[in-house]
């Protein structure tokens, strides 16, 4: 028998089914312990040897019962039941903060938790389980992150947040405002789409951003490449090719890190891709599988026989892909080769689109990826040209990477970074004929 919803004027019958209560009691309890197993892990970890000030695991499950039981108490007896509660599990919150030391005294945190705990119950009870594991599982996430959170604020400067602000604010007055209509000469340039393909590749490059900063001097070799390849592979490449000659006994962990960079990038190209065109992102899937390969081999073979003995390297230094300065050259250089994508169309140059996406990979890949992800809106350019302009982008990417690890590293890492990056430059001219 169902539950009564809320909103479900119904009268339940006398004889409403114990068993069912009891269901709900226990996924209440289930998801109350979950919470506060978290809640009370979260203060030890802050306070070793002490325990959680203000709710572990046994009163986090004690919430969600009693607004389990609340609930059904306001469904069957007495509708102010459930507010009520509320409202005593509040005033004993606020009697907490002002009756205890200002050092110690129950935040915002714990109080918002208590009372979503509280509510959590009151969903089961309401047969929105879904909703409720939902509510358990992001309280319990947001509140094991505690440091981890604090951390990331305070590896960030000043010039972060204000570059961060700056973006938010000028795209918060740029997207609403700017006209969402083709202008130009071939009707080449829309400065609506511009900005989406704007926030679209900082977005990504800031999430690679936030987690190397996260993982600052303590990253791993794979891991400060991984992150790396997500945040600026080009900047990566730089960063360990120069290192290399600084450091050379350490080459072989600086290539690694290039390497995998690189390879990084051709999953993250088809993940930006697949948000606008999932048929190119799809039919990009094989040649990319097959270039990743040789980096692929390399980590590896670097990990079974020559593991890095140094683990801990110097996060690279990238510039926040947030800065208003990196967005509008991208936005420059995106409309730049949309121009020239759209004149070689309309003058049935589309032979020419396959050198010009080769020269753009040379300059930023994302540019010309986006363009053939918006392809599907240009009848003008064939799928199976927009996908091919896209390996000729990455080869041309892994051409400029290989001439950086070749013009700045020691002789090992550029023994190896050519080595790997020039199979896959071979790889991906063969896919050119793969997808034929």
């Amino acid at each position: 028998m169902r539950l009564r919803r809320p909103d479900d004027r119904s009268i339940l019958p006398a004889t409403y089914p114990v068993s069912n209560l009891v269901l709900s009691i226990v996924v209440s309890a289930c998801l109350g312990a979950l919470v506060g197993l978290i809640r009370q892990w979260s203060d030890q970890k802050a306070s070793p040897g002490g325990e959680a000030d203000f709710g572990g695991v046994r009163t986090y499950t004690f919430w969600a019962i009693l607004g389990c039981v609340a609930a059904f108490l306001s469904q069957t007896h007495a509708a102010a039941v459930l507010p009520i509660v509320l409202a005593l599990v509040g005033l004993h919150l606020t009697a907490l903060h002002f009756n205890n030391p200002a050092s110690i005294h129950p935040g915002s945190t714990t109080f918002a938790a208590s009372l979503l705990t509280c509510l959590l119950g009151a969903l089961v009870q309401w047969e929105y389980t879904q909703a409720a594991i939902l509510v358990a599982t992001a309280t319990a996430v947001m509140i094991g992150l505690k440091q981890p959170i604090h951390a990331w604020t305070r590896a960030f400067t000043v010039d972060d947040i204000r570059a961060t602000l700056q973006f938010v604010a000028i795209t918060g007055v740029v997207m609403p405002l700017v006209p969402d209509r083709n202008l130009g000469p071939f009707d080449a340039f829309n400065p609506y789409s511009t900005w989406l393909m704007v926030v679209l590749i900082s977005g990504m490059g800031f999430a690679g951003y936030l987690m190397m900063r996260l993982l600052g001097a303590k990253a791993g070799i794979s891991i400060t490449g991984l992150v790396g390849g997500l945040a600026s592979s080009t900047a990566t490449t730089l960063a360990f090719s120069r290192r290399s000659k600084d450091d050379p006994t350490l080459s072989t962990s600086f290539a690694l890190a290039v390497i995998i960079a690189c390879t990084i990038m051709l999953a993250r190209i088809i993940v930006v891709i697949g948000v606008i065109n999932r048929e190119l992102a799809v039919s990009l899937i094989v040649p990319f599988a097959l270039m990743a390969v040789p980096g692929v081999a390399f980590g590896l073979w670097v990990w079974l026989f020559d593991r890095p003995t140094d683990n801990d390297v110097a996060t690279p230094r990238l510039i926040n892909p947030l800065s208003l300065g990196i967005a509008i050259k991208f936005g420059i250089i995106y409309a730049v080769v949309a121009f020239l994508v759209k004149a070689a169309t309309h003058f049935d140059l589309r032979g020419g689109l396959l050198p010009l996406s080769f020269l753009s990979g040379l300059t930023d890949m994302d540019a010309i990826s986006l363009l053939m992800a918006n392809s599907r809106n240009d009848a003008s350019v064939a799928p199976l040209l927009a996908t091919q302009s896209v390996i000729l982008a990455a080869i041309g990417n892994s051409v400029l990477k290989g001439c950086f690890a070749l013009s700045l590293g020691s002789p090992r890492l550029r023994r190896q970074v050519a080595l790997v990056l020039g199979l896959t430059i071979a790889v991906g001219t063969a896919s050119l004929w793969l997808v034929r």
